[in-house]
């Protein structure tokens, strides 16, 4: 039986099925970013992406898609470095509500992740960088090569990249840019070589890439530009290789995306020297 998995429409989270029918099903979320926008103050963040409010809502899911297991695919904090002390009760109780609901949360770790695990509830499970396989799906962050088990999974589920979409824009919207799914379809693997290399050939089918759970995470806008360095990682190794097509929280297909773009201009480029 293939590995099953299905966003939740109309919000950046999937759930992975059961292989087992008597299984339990996992929903999987990515680049929470607690802190992101939070002073001194307010260390939780502003009000329309506050932790508490984060939690309550990825606690409202996991209700409503059944799901007794919850997975964190990365960034839960943003804070890439350690957290500062009033950020920590705040990562401490971003959990609570799910284990009040008696549900088990899992975060595999991020780039933002650095020193996170000392400040969790014990039930938490934290998973390496390297992701795990759960039901037959490979899920890491996106960052670093995943384990080869990762690599060996027929679907693979990754985060941070931040998929965004530029539309057109609105008053209430004058960016025009969306968070949106990313799904790649990728060829058969190449035959493998005898001599051992350092990593696995990637032989997953299909790359599925979460849109950010924070809604004031920047977005990549990829319909337009080349994805940021730091990010590119990601685009290059795994979703290059396919057919990659973007998809808008609500299930709406915005067709391929692009696998060249138009070079940056490079800082200072195409400025005028003052004459001597």
């Amino acid at each position: 039986m293939s590995p099953s998995v299905r966003p939740v429409v109309d919000a950046p989270a999937l759930v992975i099925l059961p292989e087992d029918p008597d299984g339990d099903r996992t929903l999987v979320v990515a680049d929470v970013h607690l802190g992101l926008g939070g002073t001194r103050e307010r260390p939780g963040g502003p009000p329309e992406a506050s932790a508490a409010r984060l939690a309550g809502d990825l606690a409202a899911l996991a209700a409503r898609e059944r799901a007794p297991r919850v997975l964190v695919a990365g960034d839960l904090k943003h804070p890439i470095v350690g957290a500062p002390p009033a950020l920590r009760p705040v990562l401490f109780d971003f959990f609570g509500p799910l284990l009040a609901d008696g549900r088990r949360p899992e975060v595999v770790l991020g780039n933002h992740d650095v020193g996170l695990a000392r400040h969790l509830p014990r039930e938490v499970e934290v998973h390496p960088a390297g992701g795990l396989v759960r039901d037959g799906v490979g899920v890491f962050h996106g960052h670093r090569w995943p384990t080869n088990a990762v690599l060996r999974a027929p679907l693979v589920v990754a985060g941070h990249l931040h998929p965004g979409y530029r539309l057109a824009p609105t008053p209430e919207d004058p960016e025009g840019k969306r968070r949106c799914w990313v799904r790649a379809e990728l060829p058969p693997p190449p035959v493998r070589r005898r001599r051992p290399r350092r990593h696995a050939v990637l032989e997953a089918r299909e790359v599925v890439v979460l849109p950010a759970f924070n809604p004031l995470t920047g977005t990549e806008a990829l319909n337009r530009e080349r994805p940021r360095r730091s990010r590119s990682f990601l685009y290059g190794r795994f979703l290059g290789r396919g057919v990659a097509r973007a998809y808008l929280l609500d299930g709406t297909d915005l067709g391929p995306l692009p696998t060249e773009w138009p070079e940056r201009p490079r800082r200072g480029a195409g400025r005028s020297r003052p004459g001597r």
